[in-house]
């Protein structure tokens, strides 16, 4: 069986070789490929736009319809994709480039130096395969090529890659693209050998290395990761982009500055727009030099009191997977549309608050959801600013909390270091309770505890607190509703492996009432606001910049015994809930916050702030203005719960005010005057 294999593989070198070779280059080749020693690195070349031409194809095919791409966009996405592609490929090569240049033709063709280059082929064959497996995975998520997504994930490399290694089939990707990668290297060995053994001159070489040298230039120079760019469509727009490129890009601008990036307006014409729009929402500005945006709030002899506060953020929690929310229907009709299967004990608690039919997430990650709900604070472009250096003592929910004489607190079923949680909350005013704290937890995976043991954790840490005869204030985030989906066992209609996303919307809604089940019985629970939001949406789909019904989530508010249960249909962000609750309350507060309280001032046309990738933006009156790199700004009409994007003219009143929000935001926090 062996020996018949090598005779295959001998076939196949004399064909490959009668067709395409002559003189052991390559016969189509022009003047510079009859320098042998480059010939790997021409034949590297054309292997990674072949496998990149064949993962835009299958990309095309498998999500485009979704995101209705049109057919006919198939051509320019595969020509347009062959130029990134080409591009790109300057820049990869050029460390081999430079190898086969400076290297003497003896340490060259030494058995080191052989050695040296068929591994580096090798490895460069292996990775293109291992990314293009990647890549498809990470589209299939995220609709989308490598972005500040996959930085996330390279810069937290523990849970991340344990992660991808109990979600996705890793061990068995990885042996196919070693074993493909070893048959493509045997396939290549003749051209290697017989390009090592040709001599090849220093002038020669470095004829070929200037032509490369220029071409990267003019890349450099001429183009940007999203330069050819023609669609409408994001999708389309992915879908012709080359994913290393996007990758690179999004390190590049992992924390970018607003004011160099973005379209940007006169400081004191937006700090005077933005206190227009945030005085309509009550209080009274301070107006001193670096606090110009704090604004007093007189406690209400009407509000709830200080009662506690509990926050629970549901881990991935939308619309799409609830079913008593969506397109801004009532309970009633989205119980009717989406079947009221999936999470009954949120369906149930939604007719016993504030239940909020519109209300959005900020962004698309954990950080982005926990920076709005803490500090009310907008998405400003790229980073959170709970990554972000200089995050400490700023205004925050907690702080508010903590001045009228409440415990704050930060409950976490995982381990706080990541994404940089328990640095955040330690450094403005909240105690911090994670995974370490959590003694003998019935179940756990990479990510932590189950949201069961994470709830048991947090009866016990409030009943010591309410003991204490201080109320308490406390934002628990699960963990559960989170891939690789992985749940005690033992719980009817939930596996407790291999049951995908389904079972997590179930698990994390069983956890849920079972923790308000068991809540009820303690003496606090009379005595506590709760709310029960998601940080964010389960993916990101759509072929808008900003695809807003991935965004949708569900909001509730409730206090048993002290608020009547009733629906609210104006549009809320989480940036909202803070003021919001603390407006029910009718504490006494000073804060910065780019929130308002909802219930106080019920308008049609408030704003929405929405952040995607590197795009920002800003919703009002059925139109929204997205802000993206290099001053560019698209404006739309879009209708809240629909499905259609039309593209108008730009709304200058719009965009002059989230102009205002971005660019104020971004300069407060930096100066670090957002407190």
């Amino acid at each position: 069986m062996v020996f018949f294999h090598i005779q295959t593989i001998d076939a196949m070198h004399a064909t490959f070789e009668s067709t395409f070779m002559k003189n052991d280059i390559p016969a189509f080749a022009g003047t510079f490929f009859k320098v042998g020693r480059f010939i790997p690195l021409y034949w590297l070349g054309l292997f990674y736009l072949l496998v990149s031409f064949l993962l835009r194809l299958v990309l095309f095919v498998a999500f485009g319809p979704p995101a209705t791409v049109p057919l006919w966009h198939l051509p320019p996405v595969l020509g347009l994709g062959l130029i990134n592609d080409m591009i790109q490929l300057l820049y990869l090569l050029t460390p081999l480039s430079l190898y086969l240049l400076l290297t003497p033709q003896r340490i060259y063709n030494s058995f080191p130096g052989r050695l040296i280059v068929r591994m580096a082929m090798w490895l460069v064959i292996f990775g293109m395969l291992y990314l293009t497996a990647v890549q498809f995975f990470f589209f299939q998520e995220y609709d989308a090529r490598f972005n500040l997504v996959a930085v996330d994930y390279l810069i937290y490399p523990h849970e991340v890659f344990v992660n991808i290694w109990q979600s996705y089939p890793v061990g068995r990707v990885l042996i196919v693209m070693a074993t493909l990668s070893s048959l493509i290297m045997l396939f290549l060995w003749k051209v290697i050998e017989n390009s090592m053994a040709e001599k090849t001159l220093f002038t020669q070489r470095l004829r070929i290395v200037a032509v490369h040298v220029a071409l990267l230039g003019i890349a450099v120079i001429g183009f940007r990761t999203h330069s050819l760019d023609f669609s409408d469509n994001r999708v389309t727009n992915e879908l012709s982009a080359n994913g290393l490129s996007s990758l690179f890009q999004a390190f590049h601008t992992n924390n970018l500055d607003y004011n160099y990036y973005y379209i940007t307006g006169d400081q004191q014409s937006a700090i005077e727009r933005l206190t227009k729009q945030l005085g309509a929402g009550g209080g009274s500005f301070k107006k001193q030099g670096e606090d110009w945006l704090t604004r007093s709030f007189a406690g209400r002899a009407n509000g709830l009191g200080e009662l506690n506060v509990v926050v629970i953020v549901e881990e991935s929690l939308g619309c799409e997977h609830v079913d008593s929310c969506g397109k801004g229907l009532d309970i009633d009709s989205a119980l009717a549309e989406n079947g009221g299967s999936r999470t009954p004990f949120l369906d149930n608690l939604a007719r016993q608050g504030l239940f909020f039919n519109r209300a959005y997430a900020t962004g698309t990650r954990t950080v982005r959801g926990l920076e709005a709900i803490s500090a009310s604070f907008p998405p400003i472009p790229s980073e959170s600013i709970i990554k972000r250096p200089g995050n400490d003592n700023i205004a925050t929910w907690g702080q508010v909390m903590r001045k009228n004489g409440y415990h704050t607190s930060f409950l976490y079923g995982g381990y706080g270091q990541f994404d940089n949680m328990n640095s955040f909350f330690a450094e403005n005013a909240f105690a911090i309770s994670d995974r370490l704290d959590i003694e003998e937890p019935e179940f756990t995976n990479i990510w932590g505890v189950s949201d069961q043991d994470l709830f048991r954790h947090a009866l016990g840490y409030f009943d010591n607190l309410s003991g204490s005869g201080k109320p308490f204030f406390s934002i628990i985030m699960t963990t559960s509703n989170h891939s690789p989906y992985t749940f005690p066992s033992g719980i009817e209609g939930i596996p407790a492996k291999d049951g995908g996303r389904t079972a997590g919307v179930r698990y994390a809604d069983y956890a849920l009432g079972e923790f308000f089940e068991k809540a009820a019985a303690h003496s606090w629970y009379a005595n506590t606001l709760f709310v029960v939001v998601a940080d964010h949406g389960a993916r990101v789909y759509g072929k808008e910049q900003i695809p807003m019904s991935s965004y949708e989530i569900p909001l509730l508010i409730m206090a048993p015994g002290h608020i009547q249960p009733r629906q609210i249909n104006t549009p809320v962000s989480q940036i909202d809930i803070a003021p919001t609750v603390l407006g029910l309350l009718g504490l006494s507060y000073e804060a910065p916050f780019f929130g308002q309280d909802v219930l106080a001032h019920n308008d049609a046309s408030r704003i929405l702030l929405l952040n995607h990738n590197h795009d920002v933006a800003l919703y009002r009156d059925e139109q929204l203005v997205v802000l993206g790199l290099r001053n560019s700004v698209k404006t739309y009409n879009y209708l809240l719960g629909s499905s259609k994007f039309n593209d108008i003219a730009n709304n200058r009143d719009l965009t002059e005010l989230a102009v205002s929000y971005y660019q104020n935001a971004f300069n407060l926090f930096r100066e670090h005057m957002y407190r």
